[in-house]
């Protein structure tokens, strides 16, 4: 289910253990990103997600880009 949640809600799963998935290049993740955040870029997300994600943790999907 895919549903878009604002800070608070992004901070409270966070606690609950959500997994936070970054979908910047990875030279931009590398300069700033949420603590703990895993680098997807979004381009490749969609193959390398089952490979990194586990189905059964909350998954926050985020891009950060103020350029």
């Amino acid at each position: 289910m895919v549903r878009e949640v604002d800070r608070e809600g992004v901070r409270r799963l966070m606690e609950q253990g959500a997994q936070i998935v970054d979908v910047l290049p990875p030279r931009e993740y590398s300069e700033d990103h949420l603590p703990g955040a895993i680098n997807l870029p979004l381009r490749k997300i969609e193959v390398e997600a089952s490979g990194v994600l586990d189905r059964s943790r909350p998954v926050v999907v985020y891009c950060a880009d103020f350029a």
